[in-house]
């Protein structure tokens, strides 16, 4: 009997601020058969924020990229080590190339299944299952100091733990150093209709054998399976829960093959059907609005080519020890994606796909001059765009600049944070189909109405101004120069405060950005994944992989790189900033005019740009992450909007 494969993944952060596990689901079939084989992969981060965060991406990727290219083999087992080892060598050449990842590293798992057979590679302790008949049994090694005692065990030694050693303490892991332990199936494992397999990370432990069954059991399809684990990890409300990712694989007989269609008429051609599209010069363009005021000039909106979109990148914690190693490393956890490979097309569906495509660097950025006044700022990513395809043209706003930029006095003497003003527009928000991020979908159109935005991160000397004036804490800036460095150490609600105490002394409305207005802002009239362009480069902004030189603990000044075409600085990196929304987990039902999207979850605020401390995924124009708003945080700050 012929099989196919449903399969569903998913992860939660749990009591994580981040998450540094990626997963990648992988359809290798060609054509009808594109669900008759998969390659279904799991890694969690070690070494704490953008650490761990950067290595699972590595890894992730680099094991695809080198399985893909090997597949299909007779020697699957030889294909999955093979591939294996170059991710594992991934992360060697990246900790050369960066001191600053020494200690980095992930766990891995990962499944093929083509037919009828199921090949798997791991090293570490995230969990392959097989459910069948109710009974689950799992089928890869655990690398842990507790699995390690079991295996002897079970081979009739007599060993007894050392109470000195953790029983999660990792034997084998993936640094970029020789791997200790690799669990490799020399020989299929045989699938059967009705079989479920499980892929997760460790974070799923907190759900005992018996829990896992029965959430299995009584889900009827793999993505019901995937919610139930994951709610049932989250409503258990441990403490310390580690991020926790579950991808389920339903086995079901395979489908009767449709008849074939009839041939359309010779005459139908798809250019007949084909919209005619306006090139981008003759797009309206919106009038700004509050033109009668002298301080609002935004310039005339320039022409601009269209550009080719965007490209990929991905992020975990939980403390524990690498055997023969003396340091102690956090595993974590970060972001899924979809892959389809078959007669070169790629699908998108569940989290994401990542694909290829050439990018254009961009030349090396200097650090800008110092700013006139004092005043500045992890894996997921999305693919850019494949050859001759073509991104979406945006409406760009006035660029920024002198001539359009602005102070409001304040009431208590002294002047307000530098404001650029912005014209408004049209552009297209989120990321694209094939984003590795859900919650960064479905891109959509969005039109704005003009604002401005204070173009550098608001500095600690501003936000002083209004602590003392409110009898608020100073947030402690160690030995920053509270003049030119950005606050942090500032919650949501210590963010919404300041915006308000603005509206008072200078009778204005101020405010903190929706999440439209500052990706509006942020991209600068582009539509890459930074807005300098698709790759990264050197230099162009301060976050954990960004090359740039500075400080990787702590941010730099405001203003120390170019700004972006509007004449916004930091808008990538340094520290993050605050926005008004309440996090939804994806973009549909979006306002379309850009304004604050009320409810969602409001235990957790979005915060957007990515930080020092982050990796350059993060630092996307389209990325976004959540945390809780009555929390202050070493790595992220404020930036505001100004109404006309």
């Amino acid at each position: 009997m012929e099989l196919q494969f449903e399969i569903a993944g998913n992860q939660v952060d749990g009591a994580r601020d981040y998450q540094e596990d990626t997963f990648l689901i992988t359809h290798l079939g060609q054509g009808e058969d594109a669900n008759a084989a998969a390659l279904l992969v799991i890694a969690d981060g070690m070494g704490g924020h953008a650490a761990g965060n950067v290595a699972s991406n590595i890894a992730t990727s680099t094991f695809q990229k080198t399985f893909s290219g090997l597949y299909p083999t007779e020697d699957v087992p030889g294909a999955l080590k093979q591939s294996l080892l170059a991710a594992n060598d991934a992360i060697r050449a990246a900790v050369k190339e960066t001191p600053a990842l020494q200690g980095m590293g992930c766990t891995m798992v990962v499944a093929l299944m083509s037919g009828a057979r199921l090949w798997w590679i791991s090293v570490g302790d995230s969990h392959l299952y097989l459910l069948r008949d109710r009974q689950l049994g799992k089928k890869n090694a655990d690398h842990s100091y507790g699995g390690y005692i079991k295996r002897m065990r079970d081979m009739g030694a007599d060993v007894e733990p050392d109470p000195n050693l953790s029983s999660n303490m990792l034997m084998s892991a993936m640094i970029g150093e020789e791997i200790a332990d690799i669990d490799l199936s020399e020989t299929a494992l045989t699938l059967l209709p009705g079989d479920r397999v499980l892929l997760a990370t460790d974070g799923l432990d907190t759900l005992g054998q018996g829990s896992v069954i029965q959430h299995s059991a009584w889900s009827s399809s793999a993505r019901d399976c995937v919610s139930a684990l994951l709610k049932a990890v989250e409503d258990a409300k441990q403490p310390r829960q580690d991020n926790t990712t579950v991808v389920c694989v339903d086995v079901k007989p395979r489908e009767p093959r449709a008849a074939q269609r009839e041939p359309p008429p010779a005459f139908a051609k798809l250019e007949d059907t084909a919209p005619d599209l306006p090139p981008p010069d003759e797009i309206p363009v919106l009038e700004p609005v509050g033109e009668g005021e002298e301080e609002w000039t935004p310039a005339p909106f320039p022409k601009r080519p269209w550009t080719p979109e965007e490209a990929p990148s991905p992020r975990r914690g939980r403390r524990t020890a690498i055997w023969g190693l003396a340091a102690a490393l956090v595993i974590a956890g970060g972001t899924g994606a979809y892959l389809w490979y078959g007669q070169g097309a790629k699908r998108a569906s569940g989290p994401a796909v990542p694909a290829t495509a050439s990018l254009t660097a961009v030349p090396e950025a200097a650090p800008g001059p110092a700013r006139p006044a004092p005043e500045t700022a992890v894996v997921g990513q999305e693919a850019a765009p494949e050859a001759g395809t073509h991104a979406v043209a945006t409406t760009p706003a006035s660029p920024g600049g002198p001539q359009n930029g602005f102070r409001d006095g304040l009431k208590g003497g002294g002047q307000g944070p530098e404001m650029v003003a912005l014209a408004g527009g049209r552009f297209e928000m989120g990321g694209l189909a094939t984003t590795l991020n859900p919650d960064e979908r479905p891109r959509h159109e969005v039109t704005l109405a003009p604002f401005a935005m204070s173009r550098f991160e608001i500095t600690f000397a501003e936000y002083d101004r209004f602590a003392r004036a409110t009898g608020r804490k100073l947030p402690d800036s160690g030995e920053l120069d509270r003049a030119e460095h950005p606050v942090a150490h500032v919650s949501w609600d210590d963010a919404h405060a300041y915006a308000q105490w603005l509206s008072r002394e200078t009778g204005k409305r101020y405010r903190l950005p929706t999440e439209a207005e500052w990706e509006y802002a942020a991209r600068g009239g582009t539509s890459t994944l930074y807005w300098w362009g698709n790759d990264v480069g050197k230099g162009n902004a301060h976050c954990f992989d960004c090359k740039s030189g500075l400080h990787p603990r702590q941010p730099t000044r405001v203003g120390y790189f170019k700004p972006n075409p509007y004449g916004v600085y930091d808008t990538a990196g340094n520290v993050a900033e605050w926005v008004h929304e309440c996090f939804h987990p994806d973009y549909n039902g979006a306002p379309a005019d850009g304004s604050a999207w009320e409810g969602g979850d409001c235990t957790r605020r979005v915060v957007r740009g990515g930080s020092f401390s982050g990796a350059s995924s993060a630092a996307r124009s389209a990325k976004r992450d959540k945390l809780s708003p009555i929390q202050g945080y070493d790595n992220v700050g404020i930036r505001v909007v100004r109404e006309p």
